[in-house]
């Protein structure tokens, strides 16, 4: 990577931060030596870029520093049509339009000999509207209990073909490539559950709000789904 090429990166990190960045995380994005980080700290403050922070402690960007206009290469381009492809495919009807929505407006501004990369993608992701109303059932309707930290109720059948009405904690939703799964804090069990959307029956939304803490989020389940898999690793070797 060349040193301009990761200078702009470094400030696309710290300018997608609210808290601070230490040097280690920074040099563990960018894949290089903490001192290389100190060393272009030090050479975006010369330059005039307001970085706030220290060594030892942790940098980001002064609250009041605007950037100029991201410009985007082919590679990127590229991956980002077929990322909202995917969603357009993949996710529910409302994100499928706010992909396209996003991806229109980003076209607009690119430059001549990228803005029809959307008709000359090779990368087709097929979609099938009855399978993705299956599949993504409920989807818009959890992510808003999702972002309000409200409970809500939902007859669920489970593997074994029984009905179970469960109220629980929607934490975050998961694709495991077609199926999403709903990861959530189930009261009957007071521990994390997941649930297949498409086999959610019904869901009522209740007017009961919760808080996520330090054991119980979805960083947090997933740092032990994480734990959970090294151990079986281990286990196998």
């Amino acid at each position: 990577m060349q040193r301009a090429e990761r200078l702009f990166q470094l400030l696309t990190l710290l300018r997608n931060r609210r808290t601070v960045m230490t040097a280690k995380q920074l040099s563990d994005h960018l894949q290089v030596s903490e001192r290389t980080i100190y060393r272009d700290i030090q050479s975006l403050s010369l330059s005039g870029v307001p970085v706030e922070g220290e060594a030892g402690v942790g940098y980001r960007l002064s609250h009041r520093y605007q950037l100029p206009p991201l410009m985007f290469d082919r590679h990127e381009v590229e991956a980002l049509l077929l990322g909202a492809r995917m969603v357009s495919s993949w996710g529910d009807t409302d994100m499928a339009a706010h992909a396209k929505q996003a991806m229109q407006k980003i076209l607009s501004v690119l430059p001549d000999h990228l803005r029809h990369s959307d008709e000359n993608l090779p990368l087709l992701v097929p979609h099938m509207e009855d399978v993705q109303k299956f599949y993504t059932a409920h989807s818009q309707a959890i992510r808003e209990a999702i972002r309000s930290r409200q409970r809500i109720s939902i007859d669920y059948t489970r593997a074994d073909g029984q009905i179970s009405t469960r109220t629980i904690e929607p934490l975050g939703l998961v694709f495991w490539g077609k199926v999403w799964t709903l990861v959530a804090w189930c009261q009957l069990r007071n521990d994390y559950r997941t649930f297949r959307l498409d086999r959610i029956n019904d869901l009522h939304a209740l007017a009961v709000f919760f808080e996520t803490h330090d054991t119980k989020s979805l960083k947090h389940f997933l740092a032990l789904m994480k734990e959970k898999h090294q151990q079986d690793d281990n286990c196998r070797d």
